[in-house]
């Protein structure tokens, strides 16, 4: 069974290694910014839903 915050942490992931691959090909500035912005956003949903999870209410909740 695949727990439901795995495609999460996996979008994260990805968003990460996607920023990570703009700047190694110099990507516009812009470009680099927005997929950094997504990969810290999907970050910290990953940690939210994990806080949720554990029965802790994240420090923001939008």
């Amino acid at each position: 069974m695949v727990e439901a915050g795995e495609p999460l942490i996996q979008q994260a992931i990805d968003a990460m290694r996607e920023y990570h691959q703009a700047e190694d090909r110099s990507a516009p500035p812009e470009e680099a910014e927005r997929l950094r912005l997504l990969a810290d956003s999907l970050y910290q949903a990953v940690i939210d839903y994990q806080l949720i999870q554990a029965g802790r209410a994240p420090a923001t909740i939008q």
